[in-house]
C-alpha cells in the first residue's frame, strides 16, 4: 500500500485480517529492515478523521461486570510498573517489586477464582542505577526488569554516553531498555539520521528488548508520529512507545491510533511484528479499558498480551485494584487502600 492510499484510509481501514493475526501469534523478535523511505514519505494523517475514529472506541463497545473484571486482570498483566523519580531509593524499588510479585490482594485473587494462576505485571521499569536492586528483588518471579536509558527523558546527551548507559543497564541485568529518540531528527525530517541512531541503540541492547520512546507530544504533527514510528521499527525497535511521561502532552488515543496503524502497516509491508506501549497520563481503570479496546479493534487479540502491549504507568494499578474490589464487594474503597508500594 502506498503512503497516499494509507492516508486516505486512516479513518476507514478494516480490522486486522486473520493472516496478520496468525503472523503475530507466532512472531519472532523484530530484526528491523533496511531503510525504506517509500513506506512513510508520502504519509499524511487526517487529524479530524483520526479524532472521529477514536471518539467511537468506548461508545461502540462496552464491558461490564465479570467481563470488565477480566479485562482489568488482563490490564494488570500488561502494566510496566514504573518508578522514575529523582528521589528513588533501593528501598522504594524493593517495595515496588514486592507489589509486582503480588499485584492484587489475596482476598481479591480468591474472589476472582485466580488462585494458582500466575498474575504479575509485564515488567518493573526503573532508572539504570536501580536495575540491580530490582533484579535482586524480583529474582525467581519471572517479572522482567526494564530500564530507561539514553539520557532519559530529553535524550540530548552525547551518543557515546547514551550507548554506554544502555550497556550499563544491560550489564546490571535489565531485560528491556526504553530508549528515547532525538526529536530534532523528526522535526527536521532527517529520517536517515534517526534510523542510524536507533540502529546503534538496538545493537547496544543486545538480547535486551528495546522500546523506542517517541515523545509524541513534542513531534508537532500526527504525520511526524507515523513516520517516526515507522523509522523506529525499521531500525529494529521491539516496541514503539508514546512518551516518557514527562512531556506536556503524553499518551492520547489519537496518537495511539496513528502508532498502532503504523504497527499494522509495518507488519503488512515487512512481515515483522512490533509491540506498542502508551505511557504517561494513564491513571484509571477506565483509561486502561479504552486502550485495550483500541488494541483489540485495530490489531487483534495478539496485542492484548504483554509480549506485544504494555502500559507505562505508576498509579494505574491502584485504581484497577480499587475497581476490582468494587466488582467483588459492591463497594468503593478509599484510593489510599491500594497504594502501589
Amino acid at each position: 500500500m502506498s503512503g497516499k492510499q494509507a492516508a486516505a484510509e486512516t479513518a476507514a481501514k478494516p480490522a486486522t485480517g486473520s493472516q496478520l493475526i496468525s503472523l503475530a501469534a507466532a512472531h519472532k523478535r523484530n530484526s528491523g529492515t533496511p531503510f525504506r523511505p517509500e513506506l512513510f514519505e508520502a504519509m499524511s494523517v487526517n487529524l479530524s478523521a483520526t479524532e472521529r475514529r477514536v471518539s467511537t472506541l468506548t461508545t461502540r463497545r462496552t464491558v461490564k461486570k465479570e467481563w470488565q473484571a477480566a479485562w482489568l486482570v488482563r490490564a494488570i498483566e500488561c502494566i510496566d510498573l514504573t518508578t522514575l523519580a529523582g528521589d528513588d531509593t533501593p528501598g522504594r524499588v524493593e517495595r515496588l517489586c514486592a507489589k509486582a510479585r503480588h499485584p492484587l490482594r489475596a482476598d481479591l485473587v480468591k474472589a476472582l477464582g485466580l488462585e494458582g494462576r500466575r498474575l504479575t505485571p509485564g515488567a518493573v521499569c526503573v532508572y539504570p542505577e536501580m536495575v540491580a536492586p530490582a533484579v535482586k528483588a524480583l529474582e525467581g518471579s519471572g517479572v522482567p526488569v526494564a530500564s530507561v536509558a539514553t539520557g532519559f527523558p530529553a535524550g540530548l546527551t552525547p551518543m557515546r554516553d547514551r550507548l554506554a548507559e544502555i550497556r550499563y543497564a544491560v550489564e546490571q541485568g535489565a531485560d528491556e531498555i526504553d530508549i528515547v529518540i532525538s526529536r530534532r531528527h523528526v522535526l527536521t525530517g532527517n529520517w536517515m539520521a534517526l534510523y542510524d541512531e536507533i540502529r546503534e541503540m538496538r545493537e547496544a541492547c543486545g538480547e535486551a528488548h528495546m522500546k523506542a520512546i517517541l515523545a509524541t507530544g513534542e513531534l508537532k504533527t500526527l504525520s511526524n508520529v507515523y513516520k517516526a514510528s515507522m523509522v523506529s521499527m525499521m531500525a529494529g525497535a521491539d516496541f514503539v512507545k508514546t512518551s516518557t511521561g514527562m512531556e506536556g502532552v503524553n499518551a492520547t488515543l489519537p496518537v495511539s491510533l496513528v502508532m498502532v496503524r503504523s504497527v499494522r502497516d509495518f507488519l503488512e509491508a515487512t512481515g515483522n511484528v512490533c509491540g506498542f506501549k502508551p505511557a504517561g497520563g494513564i491513571r484509571t481503570a477506565k483509561d486502561a479499558i479504552a486502550w485495550l479496546i483500541l488494541m483489540k479493534e485495530e490489531l487483534g487479540n495478539p496485542w492484548l498480551k504483554p509480549d506485544l502491549f504494555r502500559f507505562g504507568a505508576s498509579s494505574l494499578l491502584g485504581d484497577i485494584e480499587r475497581q476490582i474490589e468494587h466488582h467483588v464487594t459492591g463497594r468503593y474503597s478509599s484510593a489510599d487502600r491500594h497504594g502501589i508500594a
